[in-house]
C-alpha cells in the first residue's frame, strides 16, 4: 500500500462524496495504491449515512469507514486513522475541499525524491481570518516557542504527509490529552515545510470557534510545558520578595512613629492580592493535577462503535 489518507469529519455529509470524486480524479493513475480511511467523529448529520452510501456505489475503491461512539475530537480522529493506516505514506487532511489533493500530490512527490525526509507539512501562505485572530496565534507560537523544549512552526497544519515509521511513533503516544501539533515536534523526523493556499470550504461551517480556539491552545501548553508551574513558583517569589521590603518598611515606620490607626485600605488591597494570587496558583496545580488523575484511570482515547475495512 502506497498511501493512506486520514480524513477526520464532523458534520460532512454534503463534502464527503465531492472530496471522495475530487481525490479519485487527481490521484488515481498517479498513485498506484492508496486507501481512504475516513472517521466518523459523532456527526450529528448524516456524514455516517453518506460514507455507507459512498462504500457502497465503489466496492471497488479501498474505504475503511470508523465510526466514534460520540464526538472524540479531531485528535482522536487523528489518532484512529493512523491504527488502521496500511500504506507507507500517511496523510492527514480535511474533508471540506480546503486542503487540495493536488498538494498531497506534491507531498508524496518530494518523499519520493528523497529518502532522508519523513514528512512533507503544509502551511498557508495567506490566512482567510481577521487580524485579531492572526495576532492571538501569533502571541500563542511566539509565547510557547520561548517556554517550551521543541520548536513549534507557527503556521504549519495538521495538513502533512509522512511515512509510515513515523506514523507508528505517533501511535505509540497514547496520552489521552493530545495536541497533534506538539505531537508532530516531539517525535522529531526530518520534516520539510511547503506553502499551499487554502480553498473556500465546499459545504458547512467550520466547528472551530475562538472558544475551540483557545481550549485547543490551553491543551498545548498544558501538555507541552510545565511553565505555568513555575510560573507559579516566581510569582510566589516575587510576592515573598514584596512582602519581605514592605515589612523592613512597616519597621521603619514604626521606629519613626509614622504609623497611624489608618492602613485599612492597605490591608484589603494586599490580603485581596495574596488571595487572588494563591487561587490562580492552586488553579494551575489543579490543571496538571486533573490531567494526572484523567491519565491514571487509563481510558481509551476513542470508542470505534463500528469498523468497516475494503479487507472484509
Amino acid at each position: 500500500m502506497k498511501l493512506s489518507l486520514i480524513i477526520p469529519c464532523y458534520n460532512e455529509q454534503d463534502n464527503v462524496a465531492l472530496f471522495y470524486e475530487t481525490c479519485e480524479q487527481v490521484l488515481s493513475g498517479k498513485i498506484t495504491d492508496f486507501e481512504y480511511i475516513f472517521i466518523n467523529d459523532g456527526s450529528k448529520d448524516a456524514t455516517w449515512k453518506r460514507l455507507l452510501t459512498l462504500r457502497r456505489e465503489h466496492p471497488e475503491s479501498k474505504l475503511k469507514l470508523v465510526q466514534f461512539s460520540r464526538n472524540f475530537g479531531k485528535e482522536a480522529a487523528i489518532y484512529a486513522g493512523l491504527q488502521h493506516a496500511a500504506g507507507d505514506y500517511v496523510t492527514v487532511i480535511d474533508a471540506d475541499l480546503q486542503q487540495r489533493p493536488e498538494v498531497v500530490l506534491q507531498m508524496v512527490e518530494l518523499l519520493d525524491a528523497d529518502e532522508d525526509l519523513d514528512c512533507i507539512a503544509a502551511y498557508q501562505e495567506k490566512r482567510r481570518e481577521s487580524r485579531f485572530m492572526t495576532f492571538c496565534k501569533s502571541m500563542f507560537y511566539r509565547l510557547i516557542n520561548k517556554v517550551c523544549d521543541i520548536d513549534f512552526r507557527s503556521d504549519a497544519s495538521d495538513f502533512r504527509t509522512f511515512r509510515n515509521g513515523m506514523a507508528k511513533a505517533i501511535v505509540g503516544m497514547r496520552e489521552y490529552h493530545r495536541f497533534s501539533k506538539g505531537i508532530f515536534s516531539w517525535v522529531g523526523f526530518n520534516t520539510e515545510y511547503i506553502p499551499y493556499i487554502a480553498e473556500e470550504r465546499n459545504a458547512g461551517k467550520t466547528s472551530w470557534s475562538f472558544k475551540k480556539l483557545l481550549k485547543y491552545a490551553c491543551e498545548g501548553f498544558l501538555s507541552f510545558t510545565t511553565f505555568p508551574l513555575r510560573l507559579a513558583t516566581y510569582l510566589g517569589a516575587g510576592t515573598s520578595l514584596a512582602a519581605i521590603i514592605y515589612l523592613i518598611v512597616v519597621v521603619i515606620q514604626k521606629l519613626t512613629g509614622h504609623i497611624h490607626v489608618s492602613g485599612y485600605a492597605t490591608i484589603v488591597v494586599l490580603i485581596l492580592l495574596m488571595g487572588g494570587i494563591q487561587l490562580i496558583i492552586l488553579g494551575m496545580i489543579g490543571e496538571y493535577l486533573a490531567r494526572i488523575y484523567i491519565e491514571a484511570k487509563q481510558r481509551p482515547i476513542c470508542i470505534e462503535k463500528e469498523y468497516l475495512s475494503y479487507e472484509e
